[in-house]
């Protein structure tokens, strides 16, 4: 049905007789005898199920799927294979940066880590890089590049799932065939090697370094209410204490667009409530935040909040209290609280007041104590005493054994309910300080 010829030259070509009568010509150029022999093969295949109006087997319709631009059109110009797409080119960085601000789902802190991936893409592969030239073996050869930079291994492991997440979306569009960084991962620094039970000894130091209560209610809030610092401890008002009841709503800027989780109901704790009420007689009339104000601005960057200004104040009064700085410094309070919380509470309860699910508190946040190998022991006095310090107030934060209604607390119309607002408070105002850039 199709012959091969050689030409003086050494090009190759296949002539075969068209359904028509004529005798087309397939021109393949210098190729060898064998690669001549698979073309010729697939030209019959393809001319057989035009003679019998049958479709092609789905082996010709992959070779004909990953067939060169060059032969596809030699074969579409004999009239054997329709006339292939023109792919449009689609670019790396303008892709890239298209498809970030499309994401209204995410909030700008979230973009702006994002971001950082984007211009590591683009300045490995180039910010004019068509797409579907990006291959498994580039992918593997950007893992190096980060590696070689000599990152931690938790942010390249990080940066890595951040690309395939954007090649994942090329393919969902059809811009590329595959995904090159499908399998391509670096192992996370655990993290169980950064967790570290902060006891309540060590607050006592730290509360006593504190340079004021504000700063003992930053701390107070994060090791004792576990409170993500610093959005939810700086979102606290004062309308969302309710004294009587004996509940704390916490309004939650991290899960807000999670339906359902834009705020949460905690107890008052008995550690909390000697912490609220310090502050409460130090507030003057109209303060809105628990937290002075000039903390909230501080925190608050152009993309939301941000850790860098309370941690570098946090890690002072850490080593002023003799202490050695743990890691996470602030996420390891909330994941100590959630510890202690987990073995007086059922689980559902504690994740509920926390803000987090059982399965993120088990492999995030809940730690592994030496009071749990003490009442394993049997040491039942040492358990004991343990067990009741869990209830106990510490240092500054030791409170009464009956708390009484506080002295100028106000009687209220009502509570704050989950994320509303009441109509009369107490507060009124923006504040008592002057906003600061730095602390």
């Amino acid at each position: 049905m199709a012959s091969i010829a050689r030409d003086k030259n050494g090009t190759r070509r296949i002539q075969f007789v068209a359904p028509d009568g004529k005798r087309p010509t397939i021109r393949l150029g210098k190729v060898s005898q064998r690669m001549a022999e698979s073309v010729k093969f697939r030209v019959e295949q393809l001319l057989a199920a035009k003679l019998t109006g049958y479709a092609i087997d789905a082996d010709t319709a992959r070779w004909i799927s990953d067939l060169e631009p060059e032969l596809a059109e030699k074969l579409s110009r004999v009239g054997l294979i329709a006339k292939p797409e023109i792919k449009e080119e689609v670019l790396l960085e303008s892709f890239l940066k298209n498809y970030l601000e499309g994401r209204v789902d995410l909030k700008p802190a979230t973009k702006i880590v994002k971001g950082q991936v984007i211009r590591d893409l683009t300045e490995f592969f180039g910010k004019s890089r068509e797409l579907r030239t990006i291959t498994p073996g580039n992918a593997d050869d950007f893992k190096q590049w980060l590696i070689g930079r000599e990152l931690a291994p938790t942010t390249i492991h990080k940066r890595l799932q951040e690309a395939r997440s954007f090649f994942r979306a090329m393919l969902r569009r059809k811009l590329i065939d595959e995904n090159p960084f499908d399998g391509v991962n670096a192992k996370a620094t655990g993290v169980k090697d950064r967790q570290r039970f902060v006891t309540r000894e060590e607050i006592a130091k730290v509360l006593e370094a504190c340079p004021d209560h504000h700063w003992r209610m930053i701390v107070a809030l994060s090791r004792f209410g576990g409170l993500r610092c610093p959005s939810e401890v700086l979102s606290l008002r004062w309308q969302d204490v309710n004294w009587e009841t004996g509940r704390i709503v916490v309004t939650s800027p991290k899960t807000e667009h999670h339906a359902g989780k834009e705020c949460r109901e905690i107890p008052l704790f008995p550690e909390l409530r000697s912490a609220l009420e310090e502050s409460f007689d130090l507030a003057p009339e109209g303060a809105e935040y628990v937290v002075d104000d000039r903390f909230r601005n501080s925190a608050m960057g152009p993309a939301g909040w941000m850790n860098a200004n309370l941690r570098t104040t946090f890690l002072k009064i850490v080593k002023k209290a003799g202490l050695s700085p743990w890691p996470r410094i602030f996420q390891n309070l909330r994941a100590s609280r959630e510890t202690e919380l987990i073995g007086q509470f059922p689980v559902q309860v504690v994740t509920s007041w926390l803000g987090n699910t059982p399965s993120v508190a088990l492999g995030h946040y809940l730690m592994t104590t030496d009071e749990h190998f003490q009442a394993a022991l049997g040491d039942t006095a040492k358990a004991a005493q343990n067990a009741a310090q869990q209830v106990r107030v510490l240092g500054s934060m030791e409170s009464q054994a009956e708390v009484t209604a506080h002295e100028k607390t106000p009687v209220l119309p009502g509570f704050a309910a989950c994320c509303d607002s009441m109509q009369q408070t107490k507060v009124a105002g923006t504040g008592f300080e002057p906003a600061t850039s730095r602390l």
